[in-house]
């Protein structure tokens, strides 16, 4: 009979917080995304897209995962970009384990030695996830990489994968049941994130953002949903969202010719929180200016981050 299953053969509830670290653009919210199942994290092709941990919830049989999405961890260019920054190092001693998502090709940043230095501190237990498999021209490349990052840290277990393709990702899942442990599970079996509606949706709404507009202008964005009713008749909810952008240029920008680009983006901010929420909606967004809001600490707050 197997260890964790006593004697009246119900199994054992099991937990493992599983933190995903790595610098920006390499696929960490790709990955969380492959493990859950659905999509619970946004993604976009531009780096810094995740600005605070966003919980992925994976229940199999006795055991639910808890994964924890950070920021890529990167320079400093505002004091979003600390609080950033913040989220990375005290996400690092919440997990029961670490994984460290790079790239399976070039070389190691100044942003993974940091992390790697943080994890020898607190001796985590960290296992290497190699992405973008799919994207490798030369195996001799992955096998470079592999021995350079392993000369670095004793890992649990090395796994090149590819998050857009999904291979290798049942692998990384049964490597990570190692770390659970005996325990309660901390949210219903069925859950899939702990982000409240209103969060979810003003992510969708930033994604579309980010793979709508070009250049700067999306990482100086932030979505506030004010709103979110649902009608009496329970069939359609009513939900009014604001987008603050840094500059009034910006603002056009965002709204764009007739109101074109400000429509695109909010019908296909629609249509996908719809298919997550599985509710209708009639979705209202506003475009306003709160200038270098990613420089002031109560503005800051007042988009969310806190």
């Amino acid at each position: 009979m197997n260890e964790a299953t006593p004697q009246n053969g119900i199994p054992e509830s099991k937990s493992c917080f599983v933190g995903i670290f790595g610098r920006p653009n390499v696929g960490k919210s790709s990955l969380m995304n492959a493990l859950v199942g659905e999509k619970v994290a946004i993604v976009s092709e531009k780096p810094q897209t995740t600005r605070t941990k966003i919980t992925g919830v994976l229940t199999r049989g006795a055991t639910q995962f808890v994964f924890l999405d950070t920021p890529g961890l990167h320079r400093r260019k505002s004091k979003l970009s600390d609080y950033m920054n913040q989220q990375v190092t005290e996400s690092v001693a919440d997990v029961d384990v670490a994984v460290l998502v790079t790239e399976a090709m070039g070389e190691i940043r100044e942003a993974e030695k940091t992390l790697l230095e943080s994890f020898e501190k607190l001796h985590m237990p960290v296992i290497l996830v190699l992405n973008k498999v799919d994207a490798l021209e030369k195996k001799d490349d992955l096998i470079v990489k592999i021995a350079d990052m392993s000369s670095r840290y004793e890992f649990g277990h090395v796994i090149p994968a590819s998050a857009k393709t999904g291979e290798n990702v049942p692998l990384l899942l049964e490597k990570l049941e190692e770390y659970a442990c005996e325990g309660p599970h901390f949210f219903p079996d069925d859950a899939m994130t702990d982000q409240p509606e209103r969060v979810i949706v003003a992510e969708i709404i930033r994604e579309k953002l980010l793979r709508n507009l070009s250049q700067e202008i999306p990482h100086g964005t932030a979505v506030v949903v004010d709103s979110m009713k649902e009608r009496e008749n329970g069939e359609i909810t009513d939900i009014q969202a604001v987008i603050y952008c840094e500059r009034a240029s910006h603002k056009g920008m965002i709204i764009g010719k007739g109101g074109a680009m400000l429509k695109k983006i909010a019908t296909q901010a629609r249509q996908d929180a719809e298919d997550f929420l599985g509710i209708h909606m009639n979705l209202q967004c506003w475009v306003k200016v709160k200038d270098d809001w990613r420089n002031h600490d109560v503005q800051i707050k007042n988009m969310g981050y806190r």
